[in-house]
């Protein structure tokens, strides 16, 4: 007999696939303080929370019998990941339960905003019957950009063509074929801010989404658009979105989210006449704690049972020996995916992993999904992909994935090569980990380097002409950014060439722009392995 222990309130219907399991026991005990519950856990095999209870380090020190961890909901913040897995504990949880309700708070956020509900509504029972000031306007033949087409999104937009809106989206993994099956036009960021009626992002927060939407993209956006943020907050620029109302380029704002939560009682959308805002209410539904609840119980009988999960978000199990072998490379394959990721254009299609020098003789599975992990959290978030449910993302993707053993290798005697395909593109980066050095970046695409994986790097490719390296370090000087490192590549005199800078910080986008507009640079990229 199983015995699992709910420490937070979670829906009773929702707990009924363990409840009625035969070989299970379920105990519900909530508002235990840390120290209580290290008095009792010892005779657990499970524990299931939301977000009040606290699984610390010293609570999974006393969990002798502790299997699995699952937390009702998408994060895992409150959860010690690095002391479950030392122990071999499985955390899982369920991100995709708050999918509709997410979808529909979105969708009753575009309709307050086209028609005014929330002011009309104050004005109405505070004794105005006003209704000139409330004009507002039909979602039918609106435009609708969608930044961010995952779960979410996608629902989104199935709501929106029943409403007559024509749709038009962004995300680096859609493909022209889904799209086209969905109804959506793809476009660029800047092509949605210039053609967009409404504006709603769905894209997890990175370091690549932070301030997706901010003062340049406000400045290029149709007058009279409307914006609205149920994702997560720090995605829309606060200050310059306030700017933008005023200005008149934005006609209204609606947040379900902000960059700080709570906000301040004086945040200053909560008096600007054009924007609503709830507290974060997107996946505040009865079903949705049922929905997350239930799809939290079926994993955790799963573990229990030792069959498959499907939304574990630490280490799978690996053979002591094998483990010991791959190590050194299990970050170094995060890294190699997560620059490709960076340095890429284009709907993911194929991942190949290859190895070379002493690592044939290996098997190089386990280190397939810290690869995938590097790619696809790039774009779809932390929360979203680990190590354990990446290939399960990529397959849910299309994403091919593939393993292959070289004989020789060109350089250093065991490396790691990884090759990303898209719909536009093909490109690869070779590793290794040097002894008493770490984790080496040794070949971009047929250019050799040799760049440690941490910090900031960019990535040029020009032709090569004299004076572009020094116009290059001049505006980057001019502008506060130190050079580290600097390697240059060419194929032919005259030909193509890459440029690769290590730099002390983030370069300003200003300055991503100017480099961009000189006339010998055909791209740039900042790849920022931190």
């Amino acid at each position: 007999m199983y015995k699992v222990l709910v420490s937070d309130p979670i829906s009773d219907f929702g707990l009924q696939q363990l409840t009625c399991a035969a070989d299970v026991e379920v105990t519900k005990k909530t508002g235990l303080s840390e120290d209580e519950l290290i008095s009792i856990i010892g005779s657990y095999d499970a524990l299931l929370v939301r977000s009040h209870t606290q699984v610390t380090s010293r609570i999974l020190e006393a969990a002798v019998r502790l299997k699995v961890i699952g937390r009702a909901g998408v994060g895992v913040d409150n959860i010690d990941l690095d002391a479950a897995t030392l122990r071999g504990m499985v955390v899982v949880n369920a991100p995709d339960g708050n999918t509709v309700t997410t979808c529909e708070h979105t969708f009753a956020m575009i309709m307050a905003l086209a028609r005014h509900i929330p002011q009309a509504y104050s004005t109405t029972v505070a004794g105005a019957w006003d209704r000139k000031s409330f004009l507002g306007v039909e979602l039918r033949g609106k435009v609708l950009g969608v930044l961010g087409l995952g779960r979410i999104g996608i629902e989104v937009v199935k709501r929106a063509a029943a409403f007559g809106m024509t749709i038009i989206g962004y995300d680096p993994f859609l493909t022209e074929e889904k799209a086209d099956e969905l109804g959506i036009k793809l476009k660029t960021i800047d092509e949605i801010m210039r053609a967009a009626d409404f504006i709603t992002v769905h894209t997890p927060l990175t370091s690549d989404t932070h301030h997706l939407i901010g003062k340049r993209q406000f400045s290029i956006m149709k007058r009279g658009m409307r914006v609205i943020n149920c994702a997560r907050g720090g995605i829309i620029d606060e200050a310059a979105l306030l700017e933008a109302l005023d200005e008149g380029i934005v006609a209204g704002a609606a947040f379900d989210v902000f960059e700080k939560e709570p906000p301040e009682p004086s945040h200053p959308f909560f008096t600007h006449p054009n924007i609503i805002v709830t507290p974060h209410l997107g996946a505040s539904t009865i079903e949705a704690q049922e929905n997350v609840a239930v799809a939290v119980s079926k994993q955790v009988i799963h573990c229990l049972r030792n069959e498959p999960v499907q939304h574990a978000v630490n280490m799978p199990a690996i053979p002591a020996g094998l483990r010991n072998r791959l190590q050194p490379y299990f970050t170094l394959c995060d890294q190699l995916g997560k620059s490709l990721a960076q340095m890429t254009d284009g709907a993911v299609r194929e991942v190949s992993i290859e190895c070379a020098g002493g690592l044939t003789d290996t098997d190089i599975a386990p280190l397939v999904p810290y690869a995938l992990k590097g790619i696809l959290s790039h774009h779809l978030g932390p929360e979203q992909v680990n190590i354990v449910n990446a290939l399960y993302r990529a397959k849910e993707r299309g994403v091919q994935v593939k393993t292959r053993k070289s004989l020789i290798a060109q350089g250093m005697a065991d490396e790691i090569t990884i090759r990303l395909k898209t719909t536009i593109e093909e490109r690869w980066v070779t590793g290794t980990v040097l002894a008493g050095v770490g984790e080496r970046l040794i070949r971009i695409g047929p250019y050799p380097v040799e760049l440690k994986t941490a910090g900031y790097i960019l990535l040029i490719s020009q032709l090569d002409q004299p004076g572009i390296i020094g116009r290059v370090g001049m505006l980057l000087g001019e502008s506060g950014v130190n050079i580290a490192t600097m390697q240059v590549g060419r194929t032919e005199i005259g030909g193509s060439a890459v440029m690769i800078l290590k730099v002390d910080k983030k370069v300003p986008e200003q300055v991503m722009e100017a480099l961009s507009a000189l006339s010998a640079i055909k791209r740039v990229r900042e790849i920022n392995f931190d």
